[in-house]
């Protein structure tokens, strides 16, 4: 079983980087992100199904499905304090074995507030296990094969998005929505397994020690303008991803779209464009520099806005292409600055990172919520452009570790 633990020398990356053995370890890495995070956005595929459900609101709902991001920002937040003392197999294990529980009792949750906690509890989890795998990697990768490890990891999460959702609608529409949440529990508890058989015990080869409290870590990195800068563009990416990629399910069932389930969770393969395109962010960051990179990013986004105002699939779909391609390019890249730019206590830096980008997500559910129910999905998306906007203003504050 390839063994995600065993670093490659520089001599044997530069001669095997497309050797089968390289290859496995990808695969095994990305695999390893999707069944960390597939529970995120999945449930996005059947958010009207669960409006009717539950009898409220798309604004109610979406508060409810999109509060995973709260338990998220709280866990990265903890684990970026304590990263050091956290035992990374062990931590991992854990957190996907524990992710089945919440996942599972989802099916059977009998109101809104039951299904909000759960889903709070999901983000808990996942984050936990997402930030200890990112901590791994960083510390056994050496500098030659860190670039391929963390771009299978993020190719992976990419993927979740789009494969997630595809899976949810498809056992929802055929099984119900009851055995959509059992379906994922079995697929965290089989990433615990991978996680059991691919990672092994042992001391990291860059082991990150804290020069300081993690308060004070903290607080220094909010006194770093570049950083500062950094967490407040990945607020507002989460706030307007979020906001483009729940509510569009509402637009899309209905009329004079009128979409079905299945369609629904189908349209979501507008996420394949960002599994191959986010994987050149850090290369296209490190040529041309962050800047740049972040605008030119913000700026596919923008030109998908009004096309998603169209009565015709094809042009909302476009649209949401463009979205989903400018969105993650931008986070991979501000993702990438915010590890250059924090000198000391990175895992503090990274776990400040992820707190503000998913408090973003849960601002942005509730935000663009109520102007979805007052306003409607034209005030929603102007939500959605004020925030790339707001992204793009916060980007003249970074500036490139050359």
């Amino acid at each position: 079983m390839t063994d995600l633990s065993a670093p490659m020398k520089p001599s044997e990356m530069a001669m095997h980087e497309h050797s089968p053995g390289v290859v496995l370890r990808s695969l095994v890495i990305g695999l390893t992100a999707f069944l960390t995070v597939v529970d995120l956005f999945a449930t996005q595929a059947i958010l009207p199904s669960l409006t009717r459900h539950y009898g409220v609101s798309p604004a109610a709902m979406g508060v409810a499905v999109n509060a995973s991001t709260f338990g998220m920002a709280i866990s990265g937040l903890v684990v970026g304090f304590f990263s050091p003392r956290i035992d990374r197999r062990l931590g991992i294990l854990l957190s996907l074995t524990l992710l089945a529980i919440p996942t599972s009792l989802l099916a059977v949750a009998p109101n809104l507030a039951v299904f909000t906690g759960l889903r709070i509890a999901q983000g808990l989890c996942m984050a936990s296990a997402f930030a200890l795998t990112l901590a791994h990697l960083g510390e056994q990768c050496s500098a030659m094969d860190a670039g391929g490890a963390f771009a299978a990891y993020i190719t992976g999460n990419v993927a979740s998005n789009l494969i997630g959702r595809l899976i949810s609608a498809a056992v929802a529409d055929s099984l119900g929505l009851s055995w959509n949440f059992y379906f994922f529990a079995a697929l965290n508890l089989a990433g615990a397994v991978l996680v059991y058989f691919t990672i092994h015990r042992v001391q990291p080869m860059h082991a990150m020690t804290l020069t300081a409290s993690p308060l004070d870590a903290m607080r220094a990195h909010w006194r770093n303008p570049r950083l500062r800068a950094a967490f407040g563009i990945g607020f507002c990416i989460l706030f307007a991803f979020i906001g483009t990629f729940t509510f569009v399910n509402f637009v899309l069932v209905r009329p004079p779209l009128s979409l079905g389930v299945m369609d629904l969770g189908l349209v979501y393969f507008v996420f394949l464009p960002s599994v191959v395109t986010t994987l050149f962010a850090g290369k296209v960051a490190a040529r041309i520099g962050t800047r740049p990179t972040i605008w030119g990013a913000l700026t596919v986004a923008a030109f998908g806005l009004p096309l998603m105002l169209s009565s015709h699939l094809a042009e909302v779909l476009t649209g949401m292409v463009l979205v989903g391609v400018g969105t993650f390019f931008a986070q991979a890249a501000a993702t990438g600055f915010v590890g250059q730019a924090a000198a000391e206590n990175r895992g503090v830096a990274s776990g400040t990172y992820l707190a503000c980008y998913f408090c973003g997500g849960l601002v942005g559910t509730a935000v663009l919520g109520r102007l979805f129910d007052a306003f409607g999905w034209t005030a929603c998306v102007a939500g959605v452009g004020a925030a790339l906007a707001a992204a793009a203003w916060l980007t003249f504050s970074l500036r490139d570790m050359r």
